[in-house]
Protein backbone atom coordinates (compact mmCIF):
# COMPACT_ATOMS: atom_id res chain seq x y z
CA UNK A 1 0.00 0.00 0.00
CA UNK A 2 1.06 3.66 -0.53
CA UNK A 3 0.50 6.93 0.95
CA UNK A 4 -0.73 9.98 -1.10
CA UNK A 5 3.14 10.95 -1.18
CA UNK A 6 4.46 7.75 -2.26
CA UNK A 7 1.47 7.54 -4.94
CA UNK A 8 2.04 11.40 -6.20
CA UNK A 9 5.76 10.34 -6.55
CA UNK A 10 5.01 6.64 -8.70
CA UNK A 11 2.62 8.50 -10.66
CA UNK A 12 4.63 12.02 -11.05
CA UNK A 13 1.23 13.98 -10.16
CA UNK A 14 1.29 16.62 -7.71
CA UNK A 15 -0.48 15.87 -4.08
CA UNK A 16 -2.98 18.55 -4.58
CA UNK A 17 -4.05 17.24 -8.42
CA UNK A 18 -4.03 13.47 -6.81
CA UNK A 19 -6.51 14.93 -3.84
CA UNK A 20 -8.70 16.50 -6.59
CA UNK A 21 -8.93 13.40 -8.27
CA UNK A 22 -9.73 11.55 -5.02
CA UNK A 23 -12.52 13.96 -4.46
CA UNK A 24 -13.82 14.45 -7.77
CA UNK A 25 -14.22 10.63 -7.53
CA UNK A 26 -12.18 9.64 -10.17
CA UNK A 27 -9.72 7.16 -7.88
CA UNK A 28 -12.93 4.40 -7.29
CA UNK A 29 -12.62 2.11 -3.67
CA UNK A 30 -9.56 4.42 -2.22
CA UNK A 31 -8.66 2.45 0.89
CA UNK A 32 -8.35 4.53 4.03
CA UNK A 33 -5.36 3.54 6.96
CA UNK A 34 -6.76 3.44 10.59
CA UNK A 35 -5.77 7.65 10.63
CA UNK A 36 -8.30 7.90 7.82
CA UNK A 37 -5.08 8.80 5.31
CA UNK A 38 -5.62 7.67 1.89
CA UNK A 39 -3.87 4.32 0.48
CA UNK A 40 -3.12 3.28 -2.54
CA UNK A 41 -2.20 -0.37 -3.79
CA UNK A 42 -0.66 -0.91 -7.16
CA UNK A 43 -4.09 -1.05 -9.14
CA UNK A 44 -4.91 2.35 -7.73
CA UNK A 45 -1.71 3.42 -9.40
CA UNK A 46 -1.70 1.96 -12.40
CA UNK A 47 -5.58 3.92 -12.93
CA UNK A 48 -3.77 7.37 -11.52
CA UNK A 49 -1.30 6.37 -14.03
CA UNK A 50 -4.05 6.36 -17.02
CA UNK A 51 -5.87 9.55 -15.70
CA UNK A 52 -2.60 11.41 -16.36
CA UNK A 53 -2.89 9.63 -19.90
CA UNK A 54 -6.36 10.40 -20.57
CA UNK A 55 -5.59 14.06 -19.32
CA UNK A 56 -2.70 14.27 -21.40
CA UNK A 57 -5.16 13.76 -24.44
CA UNK A 58 -7.71 16.73 -23.57
CA UNK A 59 -10.22 15.30 -21.66
CA UNK A 60 -11.57 16.97 -19.28
CA UNK A 61 -13.04 15.73 -15.62
CA UNK A 62 -16.17 15.29 -17.23
CA UNK A 63 -15.07 13.12 -19.26
CA UNK A 64 -12.91 11.45 -17.50
CA UNK A 65 -15.91 10.46 -14.83
CA UNK A 66 -17.56 9.21 -17.77
CA UNK A 67 -14.88 6.99 -19.13
CA UNK A 68 -14.68 5.28 -15.73
CA UNK A 69 -18.01 5.09 -15.13
CA UNK A 70 -17.77 2.73 -18.69
CA UNK A 71 -14.46 0.92 -17.32
CA UNK A 72 -16.83 0.21 -13.95
CA UNK A 73 -19.61 -1.75 -16.07
CA UNK A 74 -17.37 -4.20 -17.12
CA UNK A 75 -16.50 -5.31 -20.44
CA UNK A 76 -20.04 -4.38 -22.00
CA UNK A 77 -19.26 -0.76 -22.14
CA UNK A 78 -15.96 -1.20 -24.54
CA UNK A 79 -17.26 -0.35 -27.45
CA UNK A 80 -18.43 2.96 -26.21
CA UNK A 81 -15.43 3.53 -24.22
CA UNK A 82 -13.39 2.53 -27.89
CA UNK A 83 -15.45 5.89 -29.30
CA UNK A 84 -14.32 7.74 -26.89
CA UNK A 85 -10.49 6.81 -27.50
CA UNK A 86 -10.79 7.41 -31.02
CA UNK A 87 -12.45 10.80 -30.59
CA UNK A 88 -9.07 11.74 -28.81
CA UNK A 89 -6.69 10.06 -31.17
CA UNK A 90 -8.55 11.86 -34.06
CA UNK A 91 -8.00 15.19 -31.58
CA UNK A 92 -4.56 13.85 -31.17
CA UNK A 93 -3.94 13.61 -34.59
CA UNK A 94 -5.05 16.82 -35.61
CA UNK A 95 -2.51 18.42 -33.21
CA UNK A 96 0.50 16.65 -34.38
CA UNK A 97 -0.50 17.80 -37.59
CA UNK A 98 -0.39 21.42 -36.61
CA UNK A 99 2.51 20.40 -34.61
CA UNK A 100 4.59 18.98 -37.30
CA UNK A 101 3.43 21.90 -39.59
CA UNK A 102 5.11 25.09 -36.91
CA UNK A 103 7.94 23.08 -36.81
CA UNK A 104 8.21 22.84 -40.59
CA UNK A 105 8.23 26.48 -40.61
CA UNK A 106 10.33 27.37 -37.66
CA UNK A 107 12.74 24.83 -40.17
CA UNK A 108 12.03 26.94 -43.02
CA UNK A 109 12.75 30.16 -41.61
CA UNK A 110 16.20 28.61 -39.50
CA UNK A 111 17.58 27.47 -43.19
CA UNK A 112 16.67 31.06 -44.73
CA UNK A 113 18.18 32.47 -41.94
CA UNK A 114 21.29 30.35 -42.18
CA UNK A 115 22.02 31.06 -45.67
CA UNK A 116 21.37 34.57 -45.47
CA UNK A 117 23.76 34.95 -42.95
CA UNK A 118 26.47 32.97 -44.80
CA UNK A 119 26.01 35.08 -47.81
CA UNK A 120 24.14 31.95 -49.77
CA UNK A 121 21.10 34.28 -50.45
CA UNK A 122 19.53 37.44 -50.16
CA UNK A 123 17.60 38.90 -47.72
CA UNK A 124 14.07 39.60 -48.04
CA UNK A 125 10.97 39.88 -46.18
CA UNK A 126 7.48 40.41 -46.29
CA UNK A 127 7.21 42.95 -43.71
CA UNK A 128 9.94 45.16 -44.81
CA UNK A 129 9.84 46.97 -47.84
CA UNK A 130 13.58 47.71 -49.27
CA UNK A 131 13.88 51.44 -50.51
CA UNK A 132 16.24 51.45 -53.67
Amino acid sequence: MYTMKEACKLTGLPYETLKFYCNQGLVPNVKRSESNYRLFDERDIKWINSLCCLKSCGMSIGEMKEYLSLCLQGQASIPKRKAILERHREDLEQRMREIQSSIDYIDRKQNFYDEVLAGKTKYFSDLITEEA
